[in-house]
């Protein structure tokens, strides 16, 4: 067993499974084209700004007060909006690259 290949993590093989389980289905990657590159880069650019915000604004908020309750309702409000807009930036990746 003197191979001249390095050993795969199991990412690596998982990901090979994965692929040859997509070919033998026919399923085909398709190419991100430099026009949703920039889209989606612009798209990402937008929601990090968004999320930086909302971060600002929760530590602002979060050292107003010192009610231990409605720090935990601020720190739910603020994790519900960083899901949204998470969960929005994802989808609108999503349909940029399908196209």
């Amino acid at each position: 067993m003197t191979d001249d290949k390095p050993l795969k993590s199991s990412i690596e093989l998982a990901m090979e499974r994965l692929a040859r389980k997509d070919a033998d289905a026919g399923v085909a990657p398709a190419a991100v084209t430099d026009t949703q590159k920039a889209a989606i880069a612009e798209v990402r650019n937008f929601y990090e700004a968004k999320i930086a915000e909302l971060e600002v604004l929760h530590q602002a908020k979060m050292s107003a007060t010192v009610d231990p309750g409605e720090q935990d309702t601020m720190a739910r409000q603020y994790r519900r909006d960083r899901d949204h807009f998470t969960s929005e930036r994802d989808f609108k990746i999503e349909k940029l690259r399908r196209g």
